[in-house]
């Protein structure tokens, strides 16, 4: 089974995923501190069996997040919530939430639940491959087209994709990234004779008048964008931390191999893996950022898994 782990507080995280890995019954293949960046197509790109959401959370709680996903969802939901508020549980099993744990987490209730809702999965699929070989799986022309809709890939969900690979999909700047892709990606098809990547400071001066409306004061857009930039660097600097730190714990980890190098100078990484090692935290003059090189890299790796 594939978990997506969706809550702002990162020690249940941890345990999660320990429990989870530690008893084989998955991997958690993403996490994320707040809702706003869930949805159907990141769902469906990380093909997530099971999806447990923390019913409050900042930013979007959990039950928006489920009220946003709507029906026919192929992912099962278990809620997280140290609030027994009874209309909200009740909510939540009716927008199709399966479970509901309760926090401080207890390792024996996550256990059992997953296994049901483990069980309720292969379940269905068992009844689905019977129909589907003795023909009688009924497909409507709306079945297909919501299906043609979650795989439908753009350089958002493309890029969502590859923010959550990186450990930034809940952060700040990841939706100052995920416009940024955009913005690069239109100019290219407006024209695609045009070589030169775009120049950081037209990228961010764009994104800033598109988010403020063209009649801004320049004041303010002058404002948005080092702003933008900010919560950019934060955001990169987060996965370097992110990347850093499955290096550490393990040097073949997957994802360390295919992200560190592309996005990151080697001596960068080596110097975050080494600060997390000792336990210090070096100044930022120390750890270069090379942000244009990660829009740059992002935007490429983006495009080629949108088109392929």
């Amino acid at each position: 089974m594939r978990f997506f782990i969706a809550d702002d507080d990162e020690a249940i995280c941890t345990m999660l995923t320990e429990i989870i890995e530690d008893y084989d019954l998955g991997s958690v293949v993403g996490t994320s501190d707040n809702g706003s960046n869930i949805d159907k197509t990141l769902l469906s790109l990380k093909k997530i069996d099971i999806l447990i959401i923390d019913l409050l959370m900042p930013m979007r709680d959990g039950i928006e997040t489920i009220r946003s996903l709507g029906s026919n969802l192929n992912t099962k939901i278990i809620m997280l919530s140290q609030v027994e508020d009874k209309d909200m549980i009740a909510e939540a099993y009716s927008l199709g939430a399966e479970y509901y744990i309760t926090k401080p987490i207890n390792r024996l209730e996550v256990i059992k639940i997953i296994e049901k809702v483990t069980e309720n999965i292969k379940l269905e699929k068992s009844i689905y491959d019977i129909k589907k070989t003795l023909n009688i799986l009924d497909y409507t022309k709306k079945n297909f087209k919501e299906k043609d809709i979650v795989e439908k890939k753009t350089i958002l969900t493309a890029g969502k994709f590859l923010l959550s690979e990186l450990g930034i999909i809940g952060e700040n700047g990841s939706s100052d990234l995920l416009s940024m892709l955009e913005y690069i990606y239109k100019c290219e098809n407006e024209d695609s004779t045009k070589e030169e990547f775009p120049a950081l400071k037209d990228i961010f001066t764009n994104i800033a008048i598109k988010k403020l409306k063209p009649n801004a004061s320049s004041s303010d857009i002058t404002k948005e964008i080092k702003a933008s930039e900010q919560r950019v660097r934060r955001a990169i600097s987060q996965s370097l931390t992110h990347l850093a730190s499955l290096g550490l714990m393990d040097y073949s980890n997957e994802k360390f191999e295919e992200y560190s190098s592309n996005f990151f100078d080697f001596t960068e990484i080596r110097k975050k893996m080494l600060e997390l090692e000792n336990n210090t935290k070096s100044s930022e003059s120390k750890i270069r950022i090379n942000m244009k090189k990660f829009v740059k890299v992002l935007y490429m790796e983006a495009k080629k898994k949108m088109l392929g």
